[in-house]
């Protein structure tokens, strides 16, 4: 059987098989997208960036296909994978409305000479790592910066994935961008690690787990090649003592079930006031409970399945852990009994340092909620963890909010919002969340050779 396969996590049953890369296959990979970057780096900023908007028009007008696609592969309710659609399309608009402005030519200071400038030009072919959470999103993040600056993309996708991943570039195709600029590979491991040894990749970018993260870095590193990680988070949610209990964790709950709780800025550790974490449990609680589990594809549905039996197992063990070394579960934890990957959404308290539950990330409907004493105690917590990818803080006095979110030890720190993520805004984290940036400017500056021209005066 094929290691490429569409499993409906709803039902359990194959929907689709794809036959991976062959022993050949890596070589004319790479052949044919080093031969295209010549083509494609000459090709002038106005069309790239037209291509762009072709392909966010695409993804526009083919919303519910491509949205029922990934809810069969992956198992996100339509509501969000609609959402999802747009976000990618966004963020191919946006890279084809700034992207020729950001690539301007920069004059600095001449200091001394005629002329100093700094030209932004691309480095060459790319290999890019995707996740199954977000199919459309993860993979718009990275391909729309690197296209418009004139890389060459080789996509590997998870191995859920693979449908989606081959209507992805069917559709950049059609916009008009080359065959050998945009290359969708079923590849193994180890020809992804070929490919990033072999001379002719410039860099990597890899979203998905530590582990993963370290293993693309180590051969990243041992070829010199640069990477851009976007690894796991555990990312604390602090409530202050002037913050809206209630509405505040009506958000909160309704942010931790979002794509099932699968997602690596999800606000995984709740952070309250001793006197009023009761009144906050019992908010999460209620929301927890009266969420509607059940087929991704039923509008009504709140929770799918998460993304495998295996995912959905791993969860359901770390919350049964959690309680055998002594947490308390006010709701949920179980599996669904039947056909699916689903389970109860689970609230846990009493989680102490000497549990896993402290230190780990739960990749799943799972929400830790802890009681503090103080603001200072608050921010203590919220960084005694080796992840650093977002945080936030919820309050009514905006300037005491903003001081404690600056004292976050993460790369994105919000302030009565959590994981808001927009085309033209930094993403990346710090710690073991990884590192680099994709969205935004700081998007395009990671695979680029930022060259200095300067000219003087010739001398006779």
């Amino acid at each position: 059987m094929s290691s490429y396969v569409t499993l409906n996590p709803a039902t359990g049953k194959i929907e689709q098989e794809f036959t991976e890369l062959d022993d050949g296959g890596v070589s004319r990979v790479l052949s044919r997208s080093d031969a295209a970057f010549a083509e494609w780096r000459a090709t002038p900023v106005s069309v790239r960036a037209q291509l762009l908007i072709r392909i966010a028009d695409a993804y526009d007008a083919r919303q519910e296909e491509l949205a029922k696609l990934i809810s069969t592969e992956m198992g996100k309710p339509m509501k969000e994978a609609v959402g999802e659609v747009q976000l990618a399309g966004a963020i191919y608009r946006w890279y084809g409305e700034h992207g020729p402005d950001l690539l301007e030519r920069e004059v600095l200071d001449p200091q001394g000479s005629e002329e100093s400038l700094v030209q932004t030009a691309p480095i060459g072919p790319l290999v890019g790592v995707m996740p199954w959470n977000y199919p459309y999103y993860q993979v718009a993040r990275f391909v729309a910066p690197n296209l418009m600056v004139g890389n060459t993309i080789i996509l590997k996708h998870a191995h859920i994935c693979a449908a989606s991943s081959e209507v992805m570039a069917e559709i950049v195709h059609t916009a008009g961008v080359p065959e050998g600029a945009y290359t969708n590979v079923f590849a193994s491991n180890d020809q992804i690690a070929d490919m990033i040894a072999d001379p002719r990749v410039r860099g990597i970018s890899l979203t998905g787990s530590e582990r993963a993260g370290a293993s693309v870095a180590e051969t990243a590193g041992r070829h010199l090649k640069k990477a851009v990680l976007e690894l796991g988070g555990s990312d604390p949610l602090i409530v202050l003592d002037d913050g809206d209990i209630e509405q505040t964790a009506t958000i909160a709950a309704r942010a931790r079930l979002s794509n099932t709780g699968q997602a690596c800025n999800s606000p995984k550790r709740m952070i309250v006031p001793n006197d009023k974490l009761d009144d906050f449990v019992a908010t999460v609680t209620q929301a927890f409970e009266s969420a509607r589990v059940g087929d991704p594809t039923d509008p009504s549905t709140q929770v799918g399945p998460l993304s495998s039996i295996g995912a959905r197992d791993t969860v359901v063990e770390q919350v049964e852990r959690a309680i055998q070394q002594g947490a308390t579960l006010h709701a949920g934890g179980d599996a669904v009994e039947g056909e699916g990957a689903f389970m109860r959404p689970a609230v846990l308290t009493g989680v102490t340092k000497d549990m896993d539950a402290y230190s780990e990330e739960i990749f799943g409907p799972v929400a830790v909620i802890y009681g503090v004493d103080s603001a200072d105690e608050a921010v203590t917590l919220a960084n005694d963890v080796g992840f650093g990818l977002s945080g936030s803080v919820w309050g009514s006095d905006i300037d005491r909010a903003q001081e404690i979110a600056d004292q976050l030890e993460v790369g994105m720190a919000y302030i009565n919002e959590h994981g808001t993520t927009l085309p033209g805004l930094p993403f990346g984290g710090v710690k073991r969340s990884g590192f680099g940036r994709e969205l935004g400017r700081w998007g395009m500056g990671e695979f680029v050779n930022t060259r200095l021209r300067r000219t003087s005066k010739s001398k006779k």
